[in-house]
């Protein structure tokens, strides 16, 4: 279950490795810490022996130093954007490319999620000349997709200008922007063969191994030209098979796998890794994660799992060393003088090497203590200090030095005064205590009865509904469908309501589904620009999730639209306002989605959208064909369906069970009761006024004042006049 992990943004080659270790899913720890980790945050963890804190901070850890590899150009001539020769394997470039897509390490997969531009890449090579040449792609997602031949000096919209050559999944060929039809339709699961005949000047398609005819006729302009599989991408995925691997369909014999192509016939990519500076490259012995352990043993455990977490990950490969007592300093010395990437370390072994200057902290990206309490116990406070007063803040890049520290407990003294000295407004992630909701939280419930405000029914503008109601018969107003539908409805009026009324120009917002933000970003931006807004969730693909919250972060954009899975990663300080259109229907998400507001000792307000009635809502299970890819089945899954009732009241009093509080409830009109916190606040800002600041409340105390000021008075005589006596 692979899946679970990638949900939260680790890369399918790790994912893989995951699987093999026959972990299933993401331990509590984990999904937690993961996604905050990959977010670029400075985590704190507590949990118990084997709930797979290691993996917690190493999965994340890996990634990003095997990405910084790779975007460095440290290894870039064994990257598939980079080739160091005609020898090397065919592969989709990730360097000419359109920003929006993802291209998988290997090469041979592209994906673009972006729902409204085409967004297009090339291969890192490209055939010319002569010969008669073929390669496969395998639509694997659905969304819109255009597949061909592409010059080099060809837009990366393929089949928009004069220089490329296109068939798309509605059955159009282009060249120069004219879309004529062709062959037939195609979408998941087809294949599509592209075909380039370079002594005829011809190209063509096949479907599912039939040949479609000719497409286009070369102009005689282009006949020196080099011709470079391509795509062009809408929500969609596609994946490539140059004939290094065995094709799905057999080609004449006078036709070749592109891969097979002679070396006087091939052209690499102008379009390649930038060249790096030598007075800036990353000097071999210094690493970019140092993890530190207080033993041999616990390092020795972090060291072999790092070995298996990265064993799938290739081009470039992540170079680790364990650095301990007991072992040759000699070969570890060696070892970092050929180049090393993770060190695992203990402190003792870790001092000398860095004190001999065989170790260099300058490009140091992640520093992590494990078992914090412990180190700090062994009197390691001071080295701890000094090697982070060494390590760069900020990178060549302008990537933030991250800190990572595991504690048996986050409470103890030591480890709170390690933490304000060296962490950056650290997320606490602390499965052994109890949840509660910080002081620098307000949060509320607005109950939403489509029985009692039926403004709903006279909407003319309104958010997008799920579909859940499509079959259902709406019109009677009194049915439980159509007050469901008018909760759907309501939600959306009362989220903008919400923010107009309080001024929010910057919020996070927590919905249920990917489909339910999709609509709510969608009305979001039919309401005009002041709503600026974009999606966080799972069919966003990883760079997308980091571009978008950039966005956010940097103020581009006020609304931040998110699922609890793709959210877990979220670390905005001062952060002002979140809003659950939909409670979780986990309790102790609640608690992670109202966290992300009230942080660094900022005011936050978090209000949440209540249902009174049962609200029609889809749960695609393992039943579901599609897994909610474009379901249509409204049915309850009593009836075999993909729909169930979702009773928000029942998780309230579950959330207020858990925390052992009762949330103050507010009505439609959304004026929040400031004397419940301590009078009035800006959101966002730090909490000035440390005590109760209710109006009048001076006078309302005067009297009582004065009658125990003359009380202590009385007592005093009465005790004089005993001694006196």
């Amino acid at each position: 279950m692979a899946a679970a992990f990638e949900e939260m943004g680790v890369l399918p080659e790790i994912g893989k490795a995951i699987e093999e270790m026959d972990w299933l899913l993401p331990t509590d720890v984990q999904a937690e810490a993961i996604p905050l980790i990959l977010g670029g945050g400075d985590v704190l963890m507590a949990a118990e022996t084997g709930s797979g804190k290691t993996g917690a901070f190493c999965l994340p850890v890996i990634q990003i130093v095997w990405e910084t590899l790779k975007q460095s150009g440290k290894h870039r001539d064994s990257l598939p954007g980079k080739m160091s020769g005609v020898t090397d394997p065919w592969a989709m470039s990730v360097w000419d490319r359109s920003s929006a897509v993802a291209v998988t390490p290997d090469g041979n997969k592209c994906q673009s999620r972006e729902q409204k531009d085409w967004h297009g890449c090339r291969a890192t090579k490209g055939v010319k000349n002569s010969g008669k040449y073929y390669f496969e792609t395998t639509v694997t997602d659905e969304g819109l997709c255009r597949v061909g031949w592409s010059t080099p000096g060809a837009v990366l919209d393929l089949g928009t200008d004069k220089f490329g050559f296109g068939y798309g999944g509605t059955g159009k060929k282009s060249n120069n922007k004219q879309f004529d039809s062709y062959g037939q339709s195609f979408g998941l699961h087809d294949t599509i063969g592209c075909w380039l005949d370079l002594d005829n000047w011809t190209i063509g398609f096949s479907k599912n191994g039939t040949y479609l005819g000719d497409a286009f006729k070369i102009p005689a302009n282009l006949k020196t030209s080099a011709f470079y599989p391509a795509v062009v991408l809408k929500n969609a995925e596609i994946a490539f098979n140059f004939g290094e691997s065995s094709l799905k369909y057999d080609i004449p014999k006078d036709f070749s796998a592109v891969s097979k192509a002679p070396s006087n016939c091939i052209e690499l990519s102008q379009c390649n890794a930038p060249k790096i500076d030598s007075n800036t490259k990353k000097p071999s012995n210094a690493p970019y994660a140092i993890i530190i352990e207080p033993s041999r043993e616990l390092a020795e455990q972090t060291y072999n799992q790092i070995k298996k977490f990265k064993k799938y990950l290739e081009e470039p490969q992540v170079k680790d060393l364990l650095v301990v007592g007991g072992f040759s300093i000699k070969d570890q010395i060696a070892a970092l003088s050929s180049g090393v990437d993770i060190i695992v370390a203990t402190p003792g072994r870790l001092e000398d090497l860095i004190s001999g200057g065989h170790l260099s902290l300058s490009q140091c990206r992640f520093y992590i203590l494990d078992e914090a309490d412990g180190l700090l116990k062994q009197r390691y406070t001071k080295l701890i200090d000094n090697l982070h007063e060494k390590m760069p803040k900020v990178s060549n890049d302008g990537k933030r030095l991250q800190m990572i520290v595991c504690s048996a407990t986050l409470h103890d003294f030591e480890v709170k005064k390690l933490v304000s000295r060296l962490m950056h407004f650290p997320t606490w992630v602390d499965l052994k205590g109890e949840d509660a909701v910080p002081e620098t939280v307000h949060h509320v419930v607005v109950n939403v009865d489509s029985q009692k405000d039926s403004s709903w029914t006279s909407l003319k503008n309104h958010i997008p509904t799920d579909g859940v109601h499509d079959r259902d018969n709406v019109r009677a107003l009194n049915t439980s469908e159509a007050l469901s539908h008018g909760v759907k409805l309501l939600k959306g009026e009362y989220c903008v309501k919400a923010i107009n009324k309080h001024k929010m120009d910057k919020a996070l917002i927590f919905c249920r589904t990917k489909l339910d933000c999709d609509n709510l970003e969608k009305y979001f931006k039919q309401l005009g620009s002041f709503y600026t807004c974009c999606t966080l969730h799972g069919s966003r693909n990883v760079n997308d999730r980091r571009m978008n919250l950039e966005k956010f972060k940097n103020g581009e954009i006020k609304f931040l639209i998110c699922t609890d899975v793709a959210a877990r990663g979220i670390d905005v300080n001062g952060l002002p306002f979140m809003i659950n259109m939909t409670l979780p229907d986990d309790k102790t998400n609640y608690v992670h989605r109202i966290g992300r507001v009230g942080r660094a000792e900022r005011m936050g307000l978090a209000i949440s959208f209540v249902a009174t009635i049962p609200e029609k809502v889809w749960y695609h299970g393992e039943w579901c064909p599609s897994r909610g890819q474009r379901c249509s089945n409204t049915n309850l899954t009593t009836s075999k369906g993909c729909c169930i009732w979702y009773n928000e009241p029942q998780y309230l009093a579950e959330i207020e069970d858990h925390l052992n509080i009762t949330i103050p409830q507010v009505d439609s009109k959304l004026d929040i009761p400031m004397n419940e916190f301590d009078g009035k606040v800006m959101y966002g800002q730090k909490k000035t006024n440390k005590g109760p600041t209710y109006k009048n409340h001076y006078d309302q105390l005067l009297s009582t004042i004065n009658e125990l000021t003359q009380l202590e008075t009385k007592a005093q005589y009465l005790y004089l006049h005993m001694l006196n006596n």
